[in-house]
């Protein structure tokens, strides 16, 4: 007898965030947003539009600090800091402005206005390539909606948290969202959108909740009241599970739980292979408050510091003595481990208020980085001369974003040279062997890696770069993203490109992109050679695991199998075998 579509069970695939198993009946909760009037107004209404305005946006902000303080109650301030960036937009004034400068030359209703000036600026965000902002593109549009339901006099939107325990299912949870979870009743979460580093992911881990994201458009396929199981490692949503299904993940609980319990037992043991060599384990992070989180979880430094989200959602540039306030606040917290410093990668998206450039087509080709901090030394020189002061309190290295090649990488030695003799004419004490590196993000430096290696002390290789520019994918594009892959045989050789030619110059090099946290990867990057890896905070414990697990000798026999095979998917398959030989707990 045939199964009856409406009671088949049927998986959905996304991205684990938050560990841990539920089931659960679902409660989707639909997309929803109040039509808005639109309305010609007459020069003499135009005041009495930026009174409403005006009101909301007060009226907003006093939601937002109710429901931060809400937050700190519960879970600490250190998730309630989300809501730092909701504030922001409600005090931007460059989105206010524009707003008011609309309203006095279209002559349109308030709510209609706001929402147009929001929305392109929520869209434009959405669309880029890099999850920080992405994210502050859907702080831009929770906040919207709360102007405009406060601009309509309604009340701000409920949560449908009534009934029995569920796992809650949206196409996108905001932080406002989050505010109004009852942690009784919601046992899972699943969205359509997100990330790892979503608010989504940051809230479900703090809530101690199981949580899977970016299921595309699972909203659409299923309904309320349905019986689903949710796998928080996996990200997988079962809907209608089978009696095997549900024997299964009951298995799966019970090893995960042991697993966890095993990952914590880590923290303070090294990241050394069965054959004795030590993968030194740092951490990535963007902005001083994830500092703790670094010790926490057993890892020796900080391999990636993205300073740019310094510049981020503020209306002026940091001068050079709160850089370097900020930067010595982190070199001595993580002491005597090293703290690696990338330059600015401003430029092309990421735009920060007191920078004026025009629009690019092809951002991620464009003046960005290194090449738009060469433009700008006015920027690069105070930031520049901060990690230097800086040097002098900890153990500090810098490193240069997206080099192209030897003459690009002269160029910013050049300005470093001279901030270094500015600051000894000054008197002013910094490291002068501060190590100095390359990061190697785009093809041409891998292959001219050789060349750069004679000039700097270390290489970092941002894979999630390297990836989309060797097999030209666009990962934010659903329709190619599965030709994004970092098993391509053409990224492997340059990877092991740039190996040959730090360990022939007698330099050490690392990743730190998204690849080193991939565990089913860790057999191939080990074999390729790598002396560091550098993964957010929370993953380090898996990936320690997992090196410990691996012998460096048997990781360089696969990749002398791999690197001469012609597909992505049969190097993965090798790799996959020796990690779920070794490691089979941490993969299921």
């Amino acid at each position: 007898m045939k199964a009856d579509p409406a009671t088949a069970e049927t998986r959905f695939q996304g991205i684990g965030v938050s560990p841990g198993v539920a089931r659960a009946t679902l409660q989707v909760m639909r997309d929803e947003f109040e039509e808005i009037e639109r309305y010609s107004i007459e020069p003499s209404q135009i005041p009495t539009e930026i009174a409403r305005f005006e009101s909301a946006l007060v009226q907003t902000r006093m939601q937002i600090l109710e429901m931060q303080q809400k937050i700190a109650e519960a879970i600490g301030t250190k998730d309630a800091g989300i809501f730092d960036a909701h504030l922001l937009v409600v005090e931007d004034r460059t989105l206010i402005d524009e707003v008011l400068r609309k309203l006095e030359t279209e002559r349109t209703n308030v709510e209609a206005v706001f929402h147009d000036v929001a929305d392109r600026y929520a869209q434009t965000l959405g669309q880029i390539d890099d999850p920080y902002l992405r994210e502050r593109g859907l702080d831009i549009q929770d906040v919207m909606r709360r102007v405009i339901r406060n601009l309509q006099g309604k009340a701000p939107r409920m949560m449908p948290l009534h009934g029995e325990a569920h796992i809650l299912v949206a196409h996108n949870l905001t932080p406002s969202d989050a505010a109004c979870i009852d942690r009784q009743r919601v046992l899972g979460i699943a969205t359509d959108l997100g990330s790892r580093t979503s608010h989504t992911a940051i809230m479900a881990r703090s809530l101690n909740i199981p949580a899977a994201v970016g299921l595309h458009d699972v909203t659409e396929k299923i309904t309320s009241g349905q019986v689903a199981l949710l796998d928080g490692y996996s990200g997988r949503l079962i809907v209608n599970p089978t009696p095997e299904t549900l024997a299964y993940f009951g298995e799966v609980e019970l090893r995960q739980s042991r697993v966890s319990r095993e990952l914590a037992e880590l923290r303070e043991q090294s990241s050394t292979t069965r054959d004795g060599d030590h993968i030194v384990l740092s951490a990535n992070i963007e902005l001083p408050a994830d500092i703790a989180t670094v010790a926490a979880n057993g890892a020796e430094g900080i391999g990636l510091y993205r300073t740019e989200f310094l510049y981020l959602d503020r209306d002026s540039l940091p001068g050079e003595d709160e850089q370097y306030a900020t930067y010595k606040c982190v070199a001595e917290s993580v002491s005597p481990h090293p703290l690696i410093i990338r330059t600015f990668d401003l430029g092309g998206d990421k735009i920060a208020g007191g920078i004026d450039v025009s629009d690019e087509l092809n951002p991620f080709l464009g003046w960005r980085a290194i090449r738009f901090c060469l433009e700008h030394t006015e920027i690069f020189k105070p930031q520049l001369r901060a990690v230097l002061r800086a040097s002098a309190a900890g153990h500090v290295k810098l490193m240069f974003p997206m080099i192209s090649g030897t003459a690009e990488l002269r160029r910013a030695l050049a300005v470093l040279d001279e901030c270094k003799r500015e600051l000894t004419l000054a008197g002013i004490p910094f490291n002068s062997e501060m190590q100095i590196g390359a990061m190697i993000e785009v093809p041409a430096a891998a292959i001219c890696s050789q060349a750069i290696a004679q000039e700097v002390d270390f290489f970092s290789i941002g894979t999630n770069d390297l990836i989309q520019y060797t097999v030209a994918v666009d990962r934010v594009n659903e329709r190619i993203a599965h030709l994004y892959e970092p098993s391509h045989p053409a990224v492997l050789r340059l990877i092991n490109m740039v190996s040959e030619a730090a360990h022939k110059h007698k330099i050490w090099f690392g990743i730190c992109g998204e690849m080193a946290a991939d565990i089913e990867l860790t057999p191939l990057l080990l074999g390729l050679g790598v002396d560091e890896l550098s993964v957010s905070p929370v993953l380090v414990p898996r990936v320690k695991s997992a090196i410990r697990a691996l012998s460096r000798a048997e990781c360089c026999e696969l990749v002398e199998k791999v690197l001469p095979l012609d597909t992505p998917s049969e190097i993965l398959e090798y790799s996959r075998q020796l990690a779920r030989e070794r490691y089979p707990m941490l993969l299921s």
